[in-house]
């Protein structure tokens, strides 16, 4: 690690060392609150960033992990998932599903664990990278890690 981990990225460590998933989370020197910035930062393609999406669904929410060269069509997934619709959770909904701000948040390291659907598409990088709890915290995994870490369904998200 390259700095003290602040108190959000140390909670996803803590639930990345207890799954097994040896990627250590990396401090980045300025905010990469978005894909692109995030894939700029690290010098790789931004569909290998594993974005997380917060949404709401039948009256929960949901988190959608998906390839940072993707948009989430929420009609065509909820269609796929036999649920009555899907819209963009609110900063505040997000913040108290995941304790964590919108552009750093991880796929773990939440308060409960969230309904979690995985991009297909990802599993077409090596190794991906996904943020770390904060917008200037990301850490490397496999997408194998990854649907393992979030017990996420895999599905076709654009």
């Amino acid at each position: 690690m390259n700095a003290p981990l602040p108190a959000r990225s140390r909670l996803v460590a803590a639930a990345l060392e207890r799954a097994g998933i040896a990627g250590e989370i990396v401090v980045l020197p300025d905010a990469a609150s978005t894909a692109a910035l995030a894939a700029a930062a690290l010098g790789i393609e931004v569909g290998a960033i594993a974005n997380s999406l917060v949404f709401w669904s039948d009256d929960e929410p949901l988190l959608v992990m998906t390839s940072g060269a993707h948009r989430v069509d929420t009609a065509a997934l909820a269609e796929r998932l036999g649920r009555g619709g899907i819209r963009r959770a609110t900063p505040d909904q997000v913040l108290a599903a995941t304790g964590q701000p919108i552009g750093g948040v991880a796929p773990t390291g939440h308060p409960t664990p969230l309904t979690t659907i995985v991009d297909e598409d990802l599993a077409d990088f090596p190794q991906i990278w996904a943020a770390g709890g904060t917008p200037h915290t990301v850490f490397p995994l496999t997408f194998d890690d990854l649907v393992r870490l979030t017990a996420g369904t895999i599905a076709k998200v654009d």
